[in-house]
């Protein structure tokens, strides 16, 4: 699961990648430096850095990703859980709406969420 940690800025250049998949290098480059103000060494060393840990494919100029944003947004918010509310999704929750209000469709999407989880 550690494959899918993602720093701020790799999760940002990653999301990049997830919504414009699959790309040319030349395009993403640009796209980087538009989007993150990177410059062409840094996209390359970057792309370089996740494609040796295995979170990014370039094969002939083509980047693609080989981890789905499900994926790392399932291991960020476990890790969340795990770190900042010693592995309990209530205390999560809890903490999460404090005095927060949320609307009847929430609550019902939350209820059935729940149960598909207790079946």
């Amino acid at each position: 699961m550690e494959q899918y940690k993602l720093f701020d800025a790799e999760h940002k250049f990653v999301s990049l990648i997830w919504e414009n998949e699959p790309m040319n290098s030349t395009e993403l480059v640009k796209l980087c430096l538009e989007k993150l103000g990177w410059k062409k060494s840094t996209t390359y060393t970057v792309l370089r850095k996740l494609c040796d840990r295995g979170i990014l494919q370039n094969q002939n100029a083509i980047v693609t990703a080989l981890i789905k944003r499900e994926d790392a947004q399932k291991y960020e918010s476990e890790a969340l859980i795990e770190k900042a509310f010693d592995g309990s999704l209530p205390q999560f929750l809890t903490a999460f709406l404090g005095k927060n209000k949320i609307t009847e469709k929430e609550a019902e999407q939350l209820k059935r969420i729940i149960e598909e989880a207790i079946k």
